[in-house]
């Protein structure tokens, strides 16, 4: 019933992922002295860094980081901020376990710079989204999203902080259907058994 978090920087999400009770088995990061290494040993959780720089390849990357993760032996893996671009053949290697969490309403705004690019774009409602993660970089089957508005005042830094406490609200809850059986993919679309909402929004 385990979950292994794969992060790349301060951990705000493995945090929330933890203080929710997941149980979160081991924590692997592509760069050394990230923060949420820390908060991973902080907690007794053990944690170990595979630096992407020192691999020829990403398929090469892909494959100590694969390794690494069948040695803990998870239920799922957890994409936390993990700023690498995955291979094909990793991602099918966890085709139906491998989830991520991304800072837009997928499919807008996929990649890097979400926050400034929404307010660039006028759209009035941003967020963030949990997704199943396939070989096409965030455009997996969406298993959760939350909204929040977007105000006339926002800088990228103030929307990121609001989407980001939404981020370690439905983060935990999405985990937790996968972890308790409850998430039912067919058709590349993602249900609740119990019929659980999977949109939120913050006023």
């Amino acid at each position: 019933m385990s979950v292994v978090v794969l992060l790349s920087g301060r951990g705000s999400n493995l945090r929330a992922l933890v203080e929710a009770g997941i149980p979160v088995s081991g924590v692997i990061s592509n760069v050394a002295g990230a923060g949420g290494l820390a908060i991973a040993a902080a907690r007794g959780i053990p944690a170990q860094t595979i630096a992407h720089r020192d691999f020829a390849s990403r398929e090469a990357f892909d494959a100590a980081l694969a390794a690494a993760i069948d040695g803990l032996a998870p239920k799922l893996v957890a994409l936390a901020g993990f700023m690498r671009i995955l291979t094909p053949g990793f991602a099918q290697r966890y085709a139906g376990r491998l989830v991520n969490i991304h800072p837009s309403l997928l499919p807008s705004f996929t990649g890097l710079d979400t926050h400034a690019r929404a307010i660039a774009a006028g759209v009035k409602l941003h967020g963030c989204t949990v997704h199943f993660v396939t070989a096409e970089l965030d455009h997996g089957p969406i298993i959760a999203q939350a909204a929040v508005p977007v105000r006339g005042d926002d800088t990228p830094d103030t929307l990121a902080a609001r989407v980001l406490r939404e981020e370690h609200a439905l983060y935990p809850r999405a985990l937790r259907w996968f972890l308790d059986g409850r998430l039912v993919l067919e058709n590349g679309q993602v249900r609740v058994k119990g019929g659980d909402a999977q949109a939120f929004f913050a006023a």
